[in-house]
């Protein structure tokens, strides 16, 4: 079970850090991303690390001030989160992507965390 945590209510300018890890499986090779998703939008890639975090993606919007990271040996994914906008404010979700590597198909991820909520205010 995955389980994402590390939200929580910030200004704007501030930062979070949000962790992923999983009870009962490991996710080791497997690529990870992060989701997000605001109240009245639909749910919307925001990062992804491939099995051994040689390969990153990020969406437009978060590009420079978002950082992904993992360890494997830890069974975690973290998502540093910089100069926080209130735009950045929603329901932040890690899932577990099919295969090794990571995209921005929400389709192609097996497993989701519940969600941690992040607000920024402004």
């Amino acid at each position: 079970q995955l389980q994402a945590s590390g939200g929580g209510l910030v200004q704007a300018g501030g930062s979070l850090r949000l962790s992923c890890s999983a009870s009962g499986r490991t996710f080791s090779n497997n690529g990870v991303g992060w989701f997000r998703q605001a109240p009245g939008k639909e749910r919307e890639f925001v990062a992804g690390i491939n099995w051994n975090g040689g390969s990153i993606l990020y969406a437009d919007s978060v590009k420079g001030r978002f950082t992904i990271s993992r360890d494997r040996a830890k069974n975690t994914v973290s998502l540093q989160m910089n100069s926080l906008e209130p735009a950045d404010s929603a329901v932040y979700y890690c899932a577990v992507h099919l295969s090794a590597y990571a995209n921005r198909e929400q389709d192609r991820y097996r497993y989701w965390g519940q969600g941690t909520l992040v607000t920024v205010s402004s």
